[in-house]
């Protein structure tokens, strides 16, 4: 392995100050809100301790690139290392994050891309953060340092607890580095900005998805589909022959995936929900849905983004029906904000808790911030 040099990445455990301060809460059932950049706070529930407002312990000063290696496509960082310098030093050896996730601000670091599991535009083709996931060292309730999973594909037996802190937001336990699978940058890339009506794109993509494609991305908004092509350059070069339409911006992918685009208007004051479906649903009939410049197709379809001031239920309820699950992104008041969460079945409800229960019986871990329960 090598180290990467201390001019390009601030490196500086903290560990230990971490640990110290979870040893504190755990006595004396002080509940934490963990935080990295702070950039993703709207997404999940406020974080509230039984008897009143959570303490702030922030992982910003655990940060540094401890391990990587190029030539096995391997980076182990430390959680509160900024997203941007990860990026960028990958960048530097022609490599990259395939999971493509997204920042929603300068501040963001890697252990909040790890808490909340999120992916940009690439996740259908490349896979999403937890298939890139190695192992992770988390900070577990009695303030001692963990190594879960370690730094090969195939090195878990059992219940693998890396993967499960991805999208966990925190609340099972404080993640101090990750290692992750890292991958080269394609060697072109080329957008195209394709007019048709929304049937026709998406019986396009199903068509498409069942060949050897190039493609990374697919979104469908304002009459046209946006695709984006990556690999070899004399394959990328035919398929865009092939596919027509006009070039389009590099700058779309980064927009969409960062929600800079005009759809995502932070003064429409209807609340925005994300649907998760099934490869080829079709357009769905969506209460509160009064015009297609309402919902953004992204994943090829798989991801639905949906401005609507119907009821939290009558929206879910839609989702249910086609095989997936919706989440409120931003919400406008009620049930949308108090449970952003799709409600869990009685069954997977019970493992969630009884999980909760065992890795932090006190709920000092960001307490409420999926469900209101735990």
């Amino acid at each position: 392995m090598n180290d990467i040099p201390s001019r390009d990445v601030v490196n500086h455990d903290a560990s230990e100050a971490l640990a110290d301060r979870i040893r504190r809460a755990e006595a004396e059932g002080t509940p934490l809100r963990l935080v990295g950049g702070d950039t993703k706070a709207f997404f999940g529930r406020k974080v509230q301790g039984r008897a009143g407002e959570a303490e702030t312990l922030s992982t910003r000063e655990h940060r540094g690139i401890t391990e990587y290696d190029p030539v096995e496509l391997i980076v182990s960082v430390r959680a509160g290392t900024p997203l941007r310098e990860l990026e960028a030093a990958l960048a530097a050896e022609g490599q990259m994050l395939p999971c493509e996730p997204p920042h929603f601000g300068d501040d963001a670091t890697v252990g909040g891309m790890i808490a909340t599991g999120l992916s940009g535009p690439r996740r259908p083709w490349a896979g999403s953060v937890r298939d890139f996931v190695l192992g992770t060292r988390v900070i577990m309730r009695q303030g001692s340092e963990q190594r879960f999973g370690g730094q090969v594909m195939k090195n878990v037996a059992g219940y693998d607890l890396s993967r499960l802190m991805v999208g966990a937001q925190g609340t099972l336990g404080l993640i101090t580095e990750v290692s992750m699978k890292v991958l080269p940058l394609p060697g072109a890339s080329r957008s195209l900005h394709l007019d048709m009506p929304l049937a026709d794109a998406l019986e396009r993509l199903a068509e498409w998805g069942r060949q050897p494609l190039p493609i990374t991305a697919a979104a469908w908004l304002d009459g046209a589909l946006h695709l984006r092509l990556e690999g070899g350059p004399s394959s990328v070069a035919a398929t865009a022959e092939r596919l027509g339409g006009d070039e389009l911006l590099d700058g779309f992918w980064e927009a969409l995936r960062e929600q800079r685009l005009d759809f995502f208007a932070a003064e429409d004051p209807r609340a925005l929900w994300r649907l998760s479906l099934p490869h080829h649903t079709p357009a769905l009939e969506i209460p509160g849905v009064t015009a297609e410049t309402d919902v953004l197709y992204d994943w090829a379809g798989c991801q639905r983004w949906v401005r609507s001031d119907a009821d939290a239920e009558a929206i879910r309820a839609v989702a249910r029906r086609a095989g997936g699950h919706a989440t409120c992104w931003r919400g406008t008041g009620g049930a949308a904000v108090d449970t952003p969460f799709t409600p869990l079945e009685p069954v997977v409800e019970k493992y969630h808790r009884n999980l909760k229960t065992q890795l932090d019986p006190k709920g000092i871990f960001n307490p409420g911030r999926l469900y209101a329960a735990f």
